[in-house]
């Protein structure tokens, strides 16, 4: 072989040396992690902007996800707090969830932070074209990506972006933002949108928009809140029509037909008011099988199976608005306030708990 050839064997072998350097360089960017030393401690849980995350991990820790104040972290003695100062990627914090290894992450406004007792890795939504199908990921951690239309799944290894499957009705002008993810007992991932509800059970992902649900031309989704109960059925918040109730992939307006619509409402994010069930940010189910509602507007109620009872959780509180209702290891029921407190149901009113 000549010197010229062998000159670019070398140049070609420099190339190739350089463009792996920079695509580890780059993989390598999308964890970035902030270590502490010390973080601020308090006897209270002193949020005042929302509680909308609430989490007990399976050392039996409370996680406190706020609307704008980052999180805290309640040990049974005191409250920790982290911000993005200590490393968090957004102060707003939507989600909570363990992994198998412990770690615990936290879906955030702008990114999705993992902390593993002592730091934080911070994963930027990955929004890029995927290169997967949704049957040729795995995982069990969902996050939100934004705004985007579509849904962040962690593999173990990275962050799988998956574009939803746009319902062929679709307005370009639709959001398809994600606000709540439910799995229910037979592994179907339920994933609520503001346009439209999706279903994945591990090898298909199907659309429910205003066609599929069958509503009225003046009810309009805005979807906030989702919940795959223990029997099947499929409960779906809405801000501005009130609660879906979907069996069999059949739906009715529960709301409606409980008589908990305002006969003159305007079935959008106007106030509504009391004794009405028509803004639904947030369901969950006790371990006595009763589904609970927060409304925005007229605070919680319980359905029991036959009846609809309506709760003021704190008559004193500035806002009534529940943004998370969560049961803990214990079975109790906790109770996320806009007004930035956490309430027990104790049976038969609320107490204040953090």
């Amino acid at each position: 072989m000549n010197k010229k050839n062998n000159n670019l064997v070398y140049l070609i072998f420099l190339m190739a040396l350089t463009f792996s350097c920079v695509e580890k360089k780059s993989s390598e960017k999308e964890v970035t992690k902030a270590h502490f030393s010390s973080t601020p401690k308090a006897d209270i849980l002193k949020f005042t902007s929302g509680i909308r995350a609430i989490f007990q991990d399976s050392k039996g820790n409370y996680w406190f996800g706020s609307h704008n104040e980052g999180i805290s972290y309640y040990d049974g003695k005191t409250f920790q707090y982290f911000t993005t100062k200590e490393g968090l990627s957004d102060n707003q914090i939507r989600s909570i969830e363990e992994d198998k290894n412990g770690n615990i992450w936290f879906g955030t406004a702008h990114g999705i932070s993992r902390y593993n007792g002592v730091d934080f890795s911070n994963y930027s939504y990955k929004t890029d074209v995927p290169k997967l199908e949704w049957n040729e990921t795995s995982g069990d951690l969902w996050f939100n990506a934004g705004e985007k239309d579509g849904i962040n799944r962690f593999d173990g290894e990275k962050m799988n972006y998956l574009i939803f499957p746009k319902p062929k009705t679709n307005d370009p002008n639709n959001s398809y933002g994600v606000t709540d993810i439910s799995e229910g007992t037979d592994g179907k991932v339920w994933i609520a949108t503001y346009n439209a509800l999706f279903m994945y059970d591990g090898k298909n992902t199907k659309s429910f928009d205003h066609e599929k649900l069958e509503l009225k031309e003046n009810e309009n989704l805005h979807i906030r809140s989702v919940l795959a109960d223990s029997k099947g059925r499929i409960w779906i918040g809405n801000n501005g029509i009130g609660v879906l109730l979907m069996e069999n992939e059949k739906a009715i307006n529960f709301s409606d037909k409980n008589g908990l619509i305002n006969t003159f409402s305007s079935k959008n994010g106007n106030l509504s008011p009391a004794g009405t069930l028509e803004h639904v940010f947030v369901i969950e189910e006790d371990s006595e099988g009763n589904i609970w509602f927060g409304d925005r507007d007229t605070g919680v109620w319980k359905y029991d199976g036959k009846n609809m009872t309506n709760y003021t959780i704190d008559s004193r509180l500035s806002k009534p608005m529940i943004w998370s209702i969560y049961k803990d290891n214990r079975n109790n029921l906790l109770f996320g306030m806009a007004s930035g407190g956490v309430y027990i149901f104790n049976g038969k009113s609320f107490d204040k708990k953090f």
